[in-house]
């Protein structure tokens, strides 16, 4: 074997654990984003209204956020197999329970549990990525792992709906026990990060790691909070954005091709730049990337302001092109937050930048339908887009600033 041939690094997505990792993550997720259309309409059909089914997906984000802070605890005693496992049995389960009744209360019921189950799957699962491969492939391993998370959801989120109008409810809901699937690839995945532990204890300490924290667990713990804030609301801002698009979309446009043409470039551009910013961040660095991906964001959301002005008539093309620049940012923005938030913590420290990263998304994205829904009932959407497109752009000082980066 030559030198550079021992040199060149495993392609990330073969590395050990990573194909487990990849197919658990589709199964969960795409459990996940089958009912997220599905479990409202659900709710319509036993007599709940409009309103009463929108709390159907907020207490599902609810929960999984107030669940994501003590996610890195469990995985410190539980171990991660223990705690994978037990997610995707709590996201996989309930959804064929809703057979039982399609009461708004036992269907709150469900999402409240499968939040919990959500929460302990997007928290882990970014943990496990983030240790499976090295510092410097993490680009790459983070744009594989949103690769796997995007690809169902670029299948199931259009087609959900229809499969349900057309098969039935339960059509939908076996496909929400997915993640029942990638339970099997827990214990590897448990066994694997054992092993690479054991090798990392007999590797000579390198003295590599500054000392920069102040003394006392209280002060490092506020240190690090404010460490993880910066990527936590770049995220936050474009999450935001997306968040609002992704739940308000149809409302917008007077063209149902239009619209479904839309959300399918939004979700498609998301998965490919989330993937192949990935390796570039790996060679470049993450922060020259930053703020094109800001100002992006913000001339897409300028752009379908633009286009959906006249409500009885959407410029087709500038909403088009607006929702694909948005969905670059959308994707780009959380590969590279991602990634920069594990850079500036110690390995020990991955599931608690993880956590803070998943709270960033999940609270965006809850923001956004909440504050824009809110304000386009008050002033209509073009105003409602443009104070999001300004909340995005207050964030753009936020991308020049540089983070610390740990090394293990």
């Amino acid at each position: 074997m030559t030198q550079n041939s021992r040199d060149t690094p495993t392609p990330v997505w073969r590395a050990p654990g990573m194909p487990a990792l990849l197919v658990l993550t589709a199964a969960g997720f795409g459990g996940f984003i089958a009912l997220i259309p599905v479990a409202p309409l659900w709710a319509i059909q036993g007599g709940a209204t409009e309103a009463g089914s929108g709390f159907v997906n907020g207490v599902l984000l609810l929960v999984t956020v107030m669940t994501q802070p003590f996610v890195p605890r469990l995985l410190e005693r539980l171990g991660t197999g223990r705690v994978l496992a037990a997610g995707l049995a709590l996201l996989g389960v309930p959804p064929l329970l809703l057979l039982i009744s399609d009461q708004l209360g036992w269907i709150l019921a469900i999402s409240a549990v499968r939040g919990v189950g959500f929460g302990i799957l997007t928290v882990t699962g970014s943990t496990v990525v983030a240790n499976l491969v090295d510092r410097a492939q993490h680009g790459a391993a983070v744009g594989i792992y949103g690769a796997a998370i995007a690809i169902p959801q670029i299948f199931l989120a259009p087609t959900a709906t229809l499969l349900a109008e057309t098969v039935g409810f339960w059509a939908v809901f076996a496909l929400g026990a997915l993640p029942l699937l990638g339970i099997s690839s827990a214990p590897r995945l448990a066994r694997i990060l054992r092993a690479q532990a054991a090798e990392r204890e007999l590797l000579p300490a390198t003295g590599s790691t500054p000392v920069t924290a102040p003394s006392g667990a209280r002060s490092q713990r506020r240190m690090l909070a404010v460490t993880l804030l910066r990527p936590m609301m770049l995220l936050s801002g474009v999450t935001l954005a997306g968040g609002a698009l992704l739940t308000f979309a149809p409302q917008m446009s007077s063209s149902p091709a239009a619209t479904a043409g839309a959300l399918a470039l939004l979700t498609l551009s998301a998965a490919i730049t989330r993937w192949g910013v990935g390796g570039l961040s790996d060679r470049y660095g993450a922060g020259r990337f930053l703020w094109p991906l800001v100002v992006i964001s913000v001339a897409g959301l300028l752009a379908i302001a633009h286009a959906v002005q006249n409500p009885d008539s959407t410029g087709i093309l500038l909403f088009l092109l607006g929702m694909t620049l948005v969905g670059i940012a959308y994707g780009g923005l959380q590969n590279l937050t991602l990634v920069l938030s594990l850079a500036a913590v110690q390995r020990k420290q991955y599931g608690t930048a993880s956590a803070v990263w998943n709270i960033g998304f999940d609270l965006g994205t809850a923001l956004g339908s909440v504050l824009i829904g809110t304000l386009a009932t008050a002033f209509a959407f073009p105003p409602a887009l443009l104070i999001a497109a300004a909340i995005s752009l207050l964030t753009l000082p936020l991308a020049f600033i540089r983070g610390p980066r740990v090394s293990d």
